[in-house]
């Protein structure tokens, strides 16, 4: 087996950990995906668990996309392979093998992906995530909105790396797949907010 096939299971592994779902299950003895809105990720985990749980998945699922993007860099992966691996530890969240392949909607883990493909990048989508749930209080919203942030990032401060933009855009469409009952709800009026509070 290849070196690059090695990393790249090792990358869908280490997405697949159901964070969320073994924080709920083991601390709180609960199966998230029967609460809230039943996804297994670090925004539902702050609805139905609290902030102390949502904060400590959001930092595991962050790390989850971090590390394989870090580690394939450091192997001497080149920048599109790297941003390739990062996209398959997101498949991984989204379909854990750990989880009968249902997981989060993969926006923490993409924010740890994007922060070691292009920390410039990810401050970007950052800084649009906040803004938007901050006036919008949509979770939702932020979240896709932050992914094509980071799809005009490359298109307007690096428009000559086309690969790389045109992985983000593909990033940004799987987002919005993940999104999709969402994208019905906030149409329709009826998605959810997060609290001023929380």
């Amino acid at each position: 087996m290849s070196l690059k096939v090695v990393v790249y299971v090792f990358a869908y592994i280490m997405g697949s950990i159901p964070t969320a779902y073994w924080y709920a299950k083991y601390f709180h003895g609960i199966d998230i995906r029967q609460h809230g809105s039943g996804n297994v990720g670090a925004t539902n985990s702050l609805r139905v668990l609290g902030k102390k749980a949502g904060i400590i998945v959001l930092i595991f699922d962050l790390l989850k996309g971090l590390l394989p993007v870090l580690i394939a860099r450091s192997l001497g992966f080149s920048k599109e392979q790297t941003f390739l691996i990062g996209i398959v530890c997101i498949l991984g969240h989204i379909w854990s093998v750990f989880a009968n392949f249902k997981g989060g909607k993969g926006i923490a883990t993409s924010l740890g992906v994007i922060l070691a493909v292009s920390p410039a990048g990810a401050g970007i989508s950052l800084v649009v995530f906040v803004a938007i749930v901050y006036f919008t209080k949509y979770v939702s919203l932020a979240s896709m909105l932050a992914g094509l942030a980071f799809v005009f990032y490359y298109l307007f401060f690096n428009f000559e790396q086309t690969n790389m933009s045109l992985i983000a855009f593909g990033l940004f469409m799987l987002l919005v797949f993940t999104h999709r009952e969402n994208i019905k709800r906030l149409v329709a009026g009826t998605e959810s907010k997060i609290s001023s509070k929380k």
